[in-house]
């Protein structure tokens, strides 16, 4: 542990970021998955309706930092694609 003031008050937010950080990676992933899953079932509308909701949380963590911004892109890309791929098919 840190002796000085300034590197203790560091080392909380620290782990206070880190815990933030792991939970919003682990709800990007989450609801990425379930537009995954959809796609997998066959189910457009479920996945169109499961983007909806990862979309958002995709363009927010980017802008914060979380994931970078052509990550978020690609993934948003790429998901659109399949599930207007599935539409049209």
């Amino acid at each position: 542990m840190a002796n000085i003031k300034s590197a203790q008050k560091r080392a909380k937010q620290t782990i206070v970021r880190n815990a933030r950080n792991n939970s919003q990676r682990s709800m990007l992933r989450t609801s990425v998955k379930k537009v995954l899953k959809a796609l997998q079932a066959g189910d457009a509308e479920t996945a169109a309706a499961a983007f909806a909701v990862a979309q958002p949380l995709l363009d927010r963590f980017a802008s914060r930092g979380l994931i970078h911004k052509n990550k978020a892109a690609r993934h948003k890309s790429r998901l659109n694609a399949r599930i207007k791929a599935l539409k049209a098919g």
